[in-house]
């Protein structure tokens, strides 16, 4: 009988991050998640599952060492087990399956690219861009996320508010918009609407997480 390698011992702990990965449920909690810490009642709401279902799905993602929890009280909470390296793994299947999965380039082509064809604004141009005072940068999550950490002198204005609160976007000034992630809807919708109203907006090429697993600069609600 052959012993198990050390490289078929790590392939078989990946293979169980992966097979972590694998529902669209848990991919989208990782999302949440990504925005900062969240009990598993404001998962389970936001992600529109039930408590118990929402349980089950992080408890797969802990074993496969994604998550971790943590109680305060009569909650668990929940944070990403290391930011950034589970951000970036999230920026890699992205981009292998926008470039091997032909759904995603139709979901891509008629939803996202339909409603801002134009090119993102880099991370890096965005903070050149903050540091001259040039952009206003938009960030249009919910408030309670934006609270947990935003861009720097980013105006948070949520996109079922956006209406409402066009005056204090300044017309004649270029606007940055962000929100979730690469896949988030928010900033898509959100630079179409301000577009037809004749404002000067562009979206970050992805959105918070990325923005802070990068290593660049951010702020919280205290701040």
């Amino acid at each position: 009988m052959s012993s198990t390698g050390p490289k078929q011992a790590i392939y078989a702990s990946l293979a169980e991050v992966a097979q972590a990965l694998g529902h669209p449920h848990r991919l989208e909690l990782l999302e949440h998640l990504g925005q900062g810490e969240r009990s598993v009642e404001e998962l389970s709401a936001r992600a529109k599952l039930t408590f118990a279902n929402t349980s089950r799905h992080l408890q797969i993602l802990r074993r496969a060492c994604l998550v971790e929890p943590h109680r305060r009280g009569k909650h668990v909470y929940y944070h990403l087990a290391g930011d950034t390296e589970v951000v970036m793994l999230l920026q890699a299947l992205g981009r292998v399956g926008e470039r091997n999965v032909a759904e995603i380039s139709r979901v891509m082509a008629d939803y996202f690219r339909a409603r801002d064809a134009l090119e993102p604004v880099s991370r890096r141009d965005l903070l050149t861009r903050l540091e001259d005072g040039l952009v206003t940068v938009l960030d249009v999550r919910p408030q309670d996320e934006f609270s947990l950490g935003h861009v720097p002198g980013a105006l948070n204005i949520p996109m079922a508010q956006l209406e409402k609160r066009l005056a204090e976007l300044p017309i004649e000034r270029e606007i940055v918009a962000y929100c979730r992630g690469p896949y988030c809807v928010l900033s898509f919708d959100a630079v179409a609407a301000l577009r037809a109203k004749g404002y000067r907006i562009h979206r970050l090429e992805d959105g918070y997480p990325e923005w802070k697993a990068a290593g660049l600069p951010v702020e919280t609600a205290g701040q």
